[in-house]
């Protein structure tokens, strides 16, 4: 099976406070791993990564986690808990496109749209939601397009356009589409905002070999820019993380971590031989 294209949220510090607040509130939560720069958690079986990485950046709605609940009563009670010293973006109730929905930004500066669904969700589901605002504003469908045809096993299933006679005609509305096998949700957002993608909310593409970084890295940044350690931004100013699946395992080595870390420090591009010669 393909590997997760997961999120990771930026904390200064927070990390593990955040993922145990989060365990809280949804279903079938859970801490995976945890050291001193990460903390990996699930919600609804989806993969998060929780990075402590100072106070440089922040989340923003820009990327945001849908969230569906079954019934009323749960959105009621997600939303109150994430609503604990947190702030709405969108009051929770009903809307055209659904009978109980709110869109909340919690105490860490997460962004989560809850809302009701009755008809297609069994259980409580999580999905990352990109908002193109902006200069970006317009482009989801050209990055839905870009992306599904970087990754394998991708399609997209739904886009919806504004209609026409809508001052935003031809620009999508909302849209459902799969990397690897996992879903998201794209939608051009219209007006003014404070607010585009950043470090803030990143998504992490694990590879097992050096090819696979390759093949990301050069497509991301071909018309996108390089930073360190891995991370870049493609062509709509989306952050990603291209890193080496075994990243995870030389890190939680004490005796190997600080050696790799140092050589991590170095690189943009990871280095795989570079990574595990160092460890």
């Amino acid at each position: 099976m393909a590997k997760p294209i997961f999120p990771c949220i930026w904390y200064d510090g927070q990390a593990k406070e955040a993922a145990d607040f989060y365990c809280s509130i949804f279903s079938h939560a859970r801490i995976v791993a945890e050291n001193p720069p990460v903390v990996i958690f699930e919600i609804s079986g989806k993969k998060i990564m929780g990075l402590n990485g100072g106070p440089m950046f922040k989340p923003n709605p820009s990327i945001s986690f849908f969230i569906y609940c079954p019934t009323v009563a749960e959105t009621s009670r997600v939303w109150d808990r994430l609503m604990e010293g947190g702030k709405a973006l969108i009051p929770i109730g009903e809307y055209p496109w659904s009978k109980h929905y709110g869109w909340a930004q919690d105490k860490f500066g997460m962004t989560w749209q809850v809302m009701l669904n009755e008809e297609n969700a069994p259980g409580q589901s999580l999905t990352p939601s990109l908002l193109f605002t902006g200069d970006q504003f317009g482009r989801a469908e050209e990055a839905i397009k870009f992306y599904t045809s970087l990754f394998d096993n991708s399609r997209a299933d739904v886009v919806v356009p504004y209609p026409q006679g809508d001052a935003n005609a031809g620009k999508v509305m909302f849209s459902e589409f799969y990397l690897n096998g996992h879903l998201f949700i794209a939608m051009d957002g219209p007006g003014v905002h404070d607010y585009t993608f950043g470090e803030g909310v990143s998504l992490v593409v694990e590879c097992d070999t050096q090819e696979e970084i390759d093949h990301y890295w050069d497509a991301f940044t071909k018309a996108g820019e390089e930073s360190m350690c891995g991370w870049c931004k493609d062509q709509f100013g989306l952050s990603w993380q291209v890193v080496p699946s075994m990243l995870g395992t030389l890190m939680s080595d004490p005796a190997k971590r600080q050696q790799v870390m140092e050589a991590l420090l170095k690189m943009k591009k990871i280095d795989i031989q570079a990574l595990r010669d160092a460890g």
